[in-house]
């Protein structure tokens, strides 16, 4: 997903002089294409990624289009207040990318488990949030951000997700993208547990249980028609995101049902728990400690589909 990105910014470098790329002292086993290419335009802001964001919005104040990366929490976390008061309330445009979302950096702890951040992404004024669900997403979320009038979050994985569509999706912002239609269920994810519901939703037919699988790529703004429709039409809703139960792509789809009139429909939300992870593993197992297995969507599925509409 990372090389994509990469892909993709270079590609757009060549034709926008306008394009930049900032990186806190991180990236080095990508970048390096760009940095050759385009050496005037990046910059290595070293381990100050709160100057990094001042910086990308000075120049984004002066017409620039400023793409700054990081991994984990450290672009986002770290310098919340610049990203607040800076990019946010001039509502300029900053990309602000980080890799290794949610679990991907598993056995590095806690300080490294990027699980809050789309809450906080969500909760800032003018800042869309998009968190791709495989490299082609990726691939074409970059030049969405770029053309985008504010600032954007773009979450990418690390560099071993599958790819998940077979052919260049149809991709906008503040829109879902079907992958498979049903109309038993409906199964939604942002990020990288795409793969995990299209392989849910395989298990499920088998079963005899026909499951919409729609990726969200933008949390916000939120396809709030695609999450209507889902409800209307196959009555159960499950969202998994490889994030916090609380703020992020559940609690986004529970705001749009919550305020909806006469919708009949059974939800659940699926995600990291309310901790944080002690267990020390790799990003699969600690997926699996959280409840986000293939088998844990499958058996959330069948149960809401128990419990009747």
């Amino acid at each position: 997903m990372r090389k994509a990105f990469v892909q993709a910014l270079m590609d757009m470098a060549g034709d926008d002089e306008r394009i930049h790329l900032f990186a806190g002292d991180l990236g080095f086993s990508i970048f390096e294409p760009f940095m050759e290419k385009f050496s005037s335009r990046y910059i290595n802001m070293g381990v100050a990624e709160q100057n990094m964001i001042g910086v990308a919005t000075g120049m984004a104040l002066s017409g620039k289009i400023v793409f700054v990366y990081s991994i984990a929490n450290f672009p986002t976390f770290r310098c919340l207040e610049q990203i607040r008061n800076d990019v946010c309330y001039h509502n300029v445009n900053v990309n602000i990318v980080m890799g290794g979302g949610g679990l991907s950096y598993g056995s590095l702890g806690v300080t490294h488990h990027a699980t809050e951040d789309m809450a906080l992404m969500r909760a800032l004024p003018n800042m869309t949030v998009i968190a791709p669900g495989d490299p082609l997403e990726a691939e074409q979320a970059t030049p969405a951000c770029a053309s985008w009038p504010g600032p954007c979050y773009l979450r990418l994985g690390k560099t071993t997700e599958p790819g998940v569509h077979e052919s260049l999706p149809s991709f906008s912002i503040g829109r879902a993208i079907m992958l498979r239609d049903g109309k038993d269920a409906t199964l939604i994810s942002t990020g990288c547990m795409l793969y995990s519901n299209v392989q849910a939703a395989e298990i499920l037919a088998g079963r005899g249980i026909s499951a919409r699988v729609l990726s969200m790529p933008t949390v916000k703004p939120l396809d709030r028609d695609a999450v209507l429709a889902a409800a209307g039409e196959t009555g159960v809703i499950v969202t998994v995101e490889e994030h916090s139960i609380i703020g992020g792509l559940g609690s986004a789809v529970a705001e749009v049902l919550a305020e909806a009139s006469g919708i009949d429909c059974k939800f659940r939300r699926m995600g990291v728990k309310d901790t944080f992870t002690h267990n020390v593993g790799n990003q699969e197992y600690l997926l699996k400690a959280h409840g986000l297995s293939v088998d844990d969507i499958v058996n959330t599925v069948i149960d809401l589909k128990k419990e009747g509409r």
